[in-house]
């Protein structure tokens, strides 16, 4: 029985943020579509037990769980150092940067294998945007798997040319996607939880852990901008990052009412899906992205999307959105407010976008993902 081992620690690290989401995806589709001969087996680091129990539930089929020694971060510390232990003679997929690399001799031994997965080059193109100590894990993770990675998967094309300036991986990256979650949809007390979460009638609708990369700040002052809508409020949907983003604090110098802005913090899938559903138009202002799943997920809903510029986020989202330029930055929440009315206002193009949206969500899908992955392992 051939065993492909899968990092799933971010799954359950306290911000799992889009990389826990894909990491919990895509072993569960890896789980299901296992070739004849071929069992799943899950990695992660010395978490509590409690979080071993929800992994056994969120990841049924796991032929084993096996639990590490060392805590999360020590673990990182530990593998960016080279000390892998025994998972270095295994067949060993991460779906984050998170990976026990180690020189190893594939000919000899074709069961060992490392694919790593880098979701974007934040940490050279927008280093400013992360933790200090973030960039220089992921800086030091992705020079480890230039060393000793058999395969590199990224999530777009445009991260497969921003990393191959950094370094010249060429015929060692595969592009597979993400896709919006099998578990996000409408749930049957959707009234119920709409009127729970406190959701206006129309709303305009950001979704995203709250750290600065993900350009809040500029939404925030566009809908304080005279060119936005002022009848329709802002609501925000996700965890706590880090840089203390202030949403109301925010809003306050921006000139934005706090009547005119709602923070929903972490939500599970079906509050989520209420809050996708319902929402006049999605907006998307992240500065810097490797793949940009809301918006997927929001166009799946038949919302109407507005995003960012950044090449990996127009490059999922297509034509099905409405793309504002980031540059010149201070002119960015400008955009942003005549982009949200324009969308608010034009019956036509908010049915359009209703129609193209979910076209384009369809093109992505977990079990492709999963069957591309065992594809690369199969060709390594």
């Amino acid at each position: 029985m051939t065993t492909l081992h899968v990092v799933v620690d971010q799954v359950v690290a306290p911000v799992p943020g889009g990389i826990g989401r894909y990491a919990e995806e895509l072993t569960r589709h890896l789980v299901a579509t296992a070739p004849e001969g071929c069992e799943v087996a899950a990695v992660v680091s010395a978490v509590g037990n409690d979080d071993l129990r929800r992994l056994e539930t969120l990841l049924p089929g796991l032929s084993e769980l096996q639990r590490l020694a060392l805590p999360r971060r020590e673990l990182s510390l530990a593998w960016q150092g080279g000390i892998v232990g025994g998972l270095a003679k295994e067949m060993v997929h991460a779906p984050s940067v998170l990976a026990p690399l180690v020189k190893h001799d594939r000919v000899q031994f074709p069961g060992r294998q490392s694919v790593v997965t880098v979701h974007d080059t934040v940490p050279w193109t927008h280093p400013e945007t992360l933790t200090p100590r973030g960039v220089h894990f992921h800086r030091a993770m992705v020079k480890r798997a230039f060393k000793y990675a058999d395969a590199v998967v990224v999530p777009t094309h445009a991260v497969a040319s921003a990393l191959n300036e950094v370094y010249r991986f060429d015929d060692r990256l595969r592009v597979i996607g993400g896709a919006p979650s099998g578990r996000l949809r409408t749930p049957v007390d959707a009234d119920l939880r709409a009127e729970r979460l406190g959701l206006p009638e129309r709303y305009v609708l950001a979704v995203g852990t709250l750290e600065p990369r993900k350009g809040l700040a500029h939404l925030i002052a566009a809908m304080a901008h005279p060119d936005a809508p002022q009848d329709v409020p802002l609501v925000i949907a996700g965890p706590d990052g880090w840089g203390d983003v202030d949403v109301y604090g925010t809003a306050e110098r921006a000139g934005l009412a706090r009547d005119r802005v709602k923070v929903l913090g972490r939500v599970d899938d079906a509050d989520l899906a209420v809050a996708y559903d319902r929402a006049t138009v999605f907006v998307f202002p992240s500065l810097a992205e490797g793949f940009g799943l809301p918006v997927i997920e929001a166009m799946s809903f038949g919302t109407p999307v507005i995003h960012s510029d950044d090449a990996a986020v127009s490059e999922v989202a297509s034509d099905a959105g409405v793309t504002v330029a980031r540059d010149p930055r201070d002119s960015y929440p400008e955009r942003l407010a005549q982009a949200v009315y324009q969308v608010v206002n034009d019956p036509l193009l908010a049915s359009h976008l209703a129609v193209a949206g979910p076209d384009r969500a369809r093109m992505f899908d977990w079990n492709d993902a999963a069957l591309e992955t065992w594809q690369l392992h199969a060709d390594l």
